[in-house]
């Protein structure tokens, strides 16, 4: 098996149509460049060249990797964590209100450390996740006693067996990714929901950071969505948005990221992200990041 993805078409859409965007580099753990290309026909931007499921795990190695190692070693980590306590709850009662229900199944979907499948058992759901990372999973048993399994449990769940499907900043870390909606699609329950949150490239801060931008996070971040690229991957699989939600804090941690990266300012981290935030008020879809709430169609 090759050890990177060419692409000569679209992987969400199949267009020829692509074209080179700028080379990105990888600030966290290798230092490589890698080139970003955008299909002008759904619009998705996704990295070219970008190791291939069986040879990316070397890049995940990295201490300051929060979501596998929860760790608080700088500043920016540490906020990460008292931020996290607030949207944890927001979530919890996102899924809640969302697919009315009190309790139901619910499956976490790159649980790293298992913080949501810990805040949805506390909900009175039952929860568990599944995580690729041995480190990771063997963290959240340590945490929270949590149930998460390897990915390879993905295919022993079974048609229309969960009310709510989560994932969390995964859905552009997912190489199978057709394969995948479509086995979500098959075990979430009629009347379940789906929630995809990811970055989206179209914010002010994504435009204003351009090639330093954070949660571009090469060769980790596969692809990298607008809202038209995700409803048209969605739509392949018989899935369809059912509204879409602002993540109102991401932008101040991308910024803060994207300013360490370039050596900058933290006060121009803190002011890119307040006028990200300020021009998403006007409109939601130019937002950092969104959080998609899916349904069958």
């Amino acid at each position: 098996m090759s050890a990177i993805i060419h692409y000569t078409h679209c992987p969400v859409c199949g267009s020829a149509s692509i074209e080179d965007v700028f080379i990105v580099k990888d600030h966290s753990v290798s230092g490589s460049d890698f080139q970003l290309m955008k299909c002008a026909s759904c619009t998705l931007v996704f990295t070219q060249d970008a190791p291939s499921a069986d040879h990316i795990a070397s890049y995940y190695q990295s201490d300051a990797y929060i979501s596998h190692t929860d760790t608080r070693k700088d500043f920016i980590a540490r906020l990460y964590h008292q931020i996290r306590k607030f949207t944890l709850r927001r979530k919890v009662s996102l899924v809640i209100n969302s697919t009315e229900k009190i309790i139901g199944h619910h499956l976490d979907i790159g649980a790293g450390t298992g913080a949501f499948v810990n805040a949805m058992e506390k909900a009175g759901w039952n929860s568990i996740g599944i995580e690729p990372s041995a480190e990771a999973r063997k963290k959240a048993n340590e945490l929270y006693l949590a149930s998460i399994y390897p990915m390879n449990e993905f295919d022993n769940f079974s048609e229309g067996s969960y009310t709510a499907i989560t994932m969390w900043h995964v859905l552009e870390h997912v190489h199978d990714l057709h394969q995948n909606i479509q086995m979500i699609s098959h075990i979430l329950d009629r009347d379940g929901k789906l929630f995809v949150a990811v970055p989206n490239y179209q914010s002010y801060d994504a435009r204003f950071y351009g090639s330093f931008w954070a949660a571009y996070d090469v060769p980790r971040h596969l692809y990298h969505f607008s809202p038209q690229s995700l409803t048209n991957l969605l739509d392949q699989h018989g899935l369809m948005i059912e509204k879409i939600k602002p993540m109102w804090f991401d932008s101040f941690y991308v910024s803060m990221l994207s300013e360490k990266y370039k050596k900058g300012s933290f006060l121009k981290a803190l002011f890119v992200a307040t006028l990200s935030n300020f021009i998403a008020l006007l409109r939601t879809q130019k937002c950092s990041s969104l959080v998609y709430v899916i349904k069958k169609k």
